[in-house]
Order: C-alpha cells, then structure tokens, then sequence
C-alpha cells in the first residue's frame, strides 16, 4: 500500500509496508531521472535540500552570533578569509571555494570591508584580503553558536564522525563530477 502526494515539481511516495527495508526513491524532477543512475537524480534532490539547509544555517547562526542580514556567501567568504590568518588573492579565494563569478566575491567582499569585518590592501597590482579583529571575534562568536546548536543536535542525530568524513569526501568527488559534465556542457 502507498500513498502519493504532489506539491510543484515534486512527487512524494510514502510506502505502508516496510519502510525502513527498502526506502522510496525521492527525486525532485522525474524527467531527469536516468535509467543509467536514477540513485544520480536522488543524489541531487539531496543536494538541492542540503544546499539550501546549509545556506540557510549560515545566515541564522551568524545573525545569532550578533551579524544581522549576511549573506551565505559572505559568511562563507570571512569564515574563509579568516582561515590561517594570512592574507588571500580573490583569485585564491574564489579557487579554494569555487567561486566562478568573481564579481559575486568582489561585492560580498567589499561589503565586508564596509562592515570592518575585512580588510583590503594593494601590493602592487593584487588586492589582499584579511580578517579585521572584529571579523575574527564574529568567527570565534559563529563557532559558539555552532557548537550549541549543530554540534549538538549532531551528537543528538546518531551520525558518526566517520559518516560525515565518507559524505563530505562524496560531496568532494561529485564537486569534480558536475565541474567535468560543466565544461563538457560548455563545449557544445
């Protein structure tokens, strides 16, 4: 027995019997769904949902640590700019992150200097980006908040550090996947 329920683009299907045993499929567009890899379409409903999900804890957990209205890039890009204490090219920055539209670092970036969480300085003709102390304490701030909320409801989740290590490697090689099939859309 089962049961469907449509809302837009996705279709969820609940199955009575022997959930836990054989779990349904759920992908966010049908039509895109490979009889070569439907686990593929399944995998990038996940995405989408993480995708989301972390962008929106980024912009709650900063907001929490006293920085109203960022962005999720720009809390990614002081989390990053922060990170060993040394100055970084954008070229870097966006490469690190992979970041294509430089011009999305550019203004998250200068907002950021507006706001004195970093600064810039010109050696000759590169522009170096760095933390200000005010942009490491809101860090320091972020990871307070972090470990109450996330790492707590971690531990509370039943995942492992190895579970997270195996997802977060996944992530990385589907990171080179998509960044192949991309440049090989872009040659047609």
């Amino acid at each position: 027995m089962y049961a469907s329920y449509t809302s837009g683009s996705f279709t969820f299907v609940l199955t009575m019997t022997d959930m836990s045993r054989h779990p349904t499929k759920i992908v966010s567009s049908e039509h895109l769904v490979s009889e070569t890899s439907a686990e593929l379409s399944e995998f990038e409903y996940g995405l989408i949902m993480a995708s989301n999900a972390f962008n929106r804890w980024m912009v709650r957990c900063m907001s929490a640590a006293g920085a109203k209205d960022m962005t999720a890039i720009e809390v990614s890009l002081l989390h990053h700019v922060s990170h060993r204490e040394r100055k970084k090219k954008l070229a870097d920055i966006c490469f690190v992150l992979n970041i294509e539209d430089t011009h999305v670092a550019t203004y998250a970036l200068k907002k950021l200097v507006t706001r004195g969480y970093v600064k810039s300085e010109k050696t000759g003709k590169e522009v170096f980006f760095s933390a200000t102390q005010a942009g490491r304490d809101l860090c320091l701030r972020y990871r307070e908040v972090r470990e109450s909320c996330l790492i707590a409801t971690l531990k509370e989740s039943g995942l492992t550090n190895q579970q997270i290590g195996e997802a977060a490697q996944l992530m990385r090689n589907a990171s080179g996947l998509y960044d192949t099939a991309a440049r090989a859309a872009a040659s047609l």
